[in-house]
């Protein structure tokens, strides 16, 4: 059957409204569900394809994206972290050099995300972004004397002027000495500003990829008070805003009591997301949860809950730290001078707190809890892309199963929620389990095969929710109610 002349003119009508009006436009493929695509249509909406591409999105293809689906995995390998081998051998991330890793797009699209993610929960909360110098001069840890005690962990460098420098693994130095050399008024207070940059730590022995590194990405908020009782009271909220995060991402996660450590302070809590192949070792109370970082219960000599409603008995867990916050008081606006003036008149220390989120190290956390042996899983909110369309193999029809896949991925991409979400596998002289096999390997939660029952009248597409192993047979319009209920997390890359 061969599409009537108006509706061909309504393509290109629609083709032009596009251009002068996107967010009006309604996708033809929604008005050709009881046609067949003839081949003079179906050339001419690839004539008009760039007016879409450039109005509305481009359209996104696994054969022009940089990674290798099909990547060999080796059966033997030194490593042991299977979320490190799952980034590796999945072109997520690559090894720059010892204890540094290239992020890869499809990497890079969930640390955005992510970040995104922690962006909105802190600036709900008043915070600010910004963006501190990388390297911080010497002198300045030195009148905290922290250019002695971080050992041979912090990187040091000197200039042609034989200035010496350090490459930032924390900023309270930077942040304290910017916020002191400014007039604070206590009505401006508290002061809550964080950045989410790169730092650096001179690891003695790098492993498991972005989980012990060199070079890492970190959120790291410092906050700024009028007195002890209002920065406790910031603090309590900085750690609401953690515990947001962490349910927003479904992730099995505990807070601990921690040792301050180099950073200081007299008070100190770590987020652990509980994994074999964490690091520290947990106690945790059996009878109200509370719990404690083995180091800080070692220096304290106690091995019992403080509480005296609970028993003597402490559960053994083991977690990957993956944030840590610290009340810090007057350690470092004492020495660095930063005050504000009071109601009165009077110049006082401001009251501080930093907060740590180790970004990179959430993101490959989430994949070492969640993902199979040789899948990846992400947290839903973190996958690079929700959906990826594959249509039928090269032989019958093939064409046509293709461009259905377009004006689907289309369609679908007009939903806010799902722009730049949808990926279309037009390898197609693969077969369709073969790409499959791929795209679950890779993570993708959605895939819409549009295969020969897409030919169909009405037009039937397979829609596998990975997570759940759930396969049905939908409706175009089936397919647009399911899948624009996802809940995304916006990325413009």
């Amino acid at each position: 059957m061969q599409i009537p002349m108006n509706l061909t003119q309504l393509y290109a009508c629609t083709c032009t409204r596009l251009a002068a009006q996107s967010d009006s436009v309604i996708l033809l493929s929604t008005c050709l569900r009881n046609y067949r695509l003839s081949p003079s249509f179906l050339a001419m909406k690839r004539q008009n394809f760039h007016i879409q591409k450039r109005c509305l999105y481009t359209r996104k293809y696994i054969s022009r994206m940089f990674i290798n689906p099909g990547k060999p995995q080796p059966k033997e390998t030194d490593l042991v972290c299977k979320s490190h081998k799952l980034m590796l051998y999945n072109d997520i991330i690559a090894q720059g050099h010892t204890g540094a890793f290239h992020m890869l797009p499809f990497g890079l699209r969930a640390f955005e995300k992510l970040s995104r993610l922690i962006d909105e929960e802190l600036q709900a909360l008043g915070c600010e972004k910004l963006m501190l110098t990388t390297m911080t001069s010497k002198h300045l840890w030195q009148k905290t004397g922290r250019w002695d005690s971080m050992g041979s962990e912090l990187f040091k460098l000197k200039d042609r002027h034989d200035m010496y420098y350090c490459l930032g693994p924390t900023h309270e130095e930077a942040v304290t000495d910017l916020v002191g050399s400014q007039p604070i008024s206590y009505r401006t207070l508290p002061i809550m500003l964080y950045q989410t940059t790169r730092k650096f730590r001179d690891e003695m022995a790098p492993k498991y990829g972005l989980l012990r590194g060199r070079e890492f990405e970190m959120k790291d908020l410092y906050t700024f008070d009028s007195s002890e009782e209002n920065a406790k009271e910031t603090y309590e909220r900085i750690n609401n805003a953690y515990i947001s995060i962490f349910n927003r991402l479904h992730l099995n996660y505990i807070r601990v009591a921690g040792d301050s450590g180099a950073i200081g302070g007299d008070l100190s809590h770590e987020f652990h997301i509980l994994a074999d192949i964490g690091q520290d070792k947990l106690l945790i109370c059996s009878d109200c949860g509370l719990g404690w970082n083995q180091e800080l219960v070692d220096s304290q000599s106690s091995q019992t809950c403080s509480r005296s409603d609970c028993g003597p008995n402490l559960t053994d867990k083991i977690g990957i730290e993956v944030g840590h916050t610290f009340f810090l008081g007057t350690k470092y606006s004492k020495p660095l001078n930063a005050t504000f003036q009071t109601e009165t008149g009077k110049q006082e220390l401001l009251q501080m707190g930093c907060y740590g989120l180790g970004v990179t190290r959430i993101l490959q956390s989430g994949l070492e809890v969640l993902s199979l042996e040789n899948q990846i899983r992400w947290p839903h909110l973190l996958a690079p892309y929700q959906v990826l369309i594959i249509p039928q193999k090269a032989g019958y029809k093939a064409g046509v199963c293709l461009d259905l896949a377009e004006c689907l991925s289309d369609r679908l991409s007009l939903n806010a929620a799902l722009t730049n979400e949808v990926v279309i596998d037009d390898r197609t002289q693969m077969t369709i389990g073969k790409r499959l096999y791929e795209a679950k390997r890779l993570g993708f939660p959605y895939i819409v095969v549009a295969g020969k029952t897409a030919l169909q009248t009405p037009a039937m597409f397979e829609v596998i929710e990975v997570a759940s192993g759930a396969t049905e047979t939908m409706t175009e319009d089936q397919l647009f109610d399911k899948l624009s209920c996802i809940e995304t997390i916006p990325c413009h890359s």
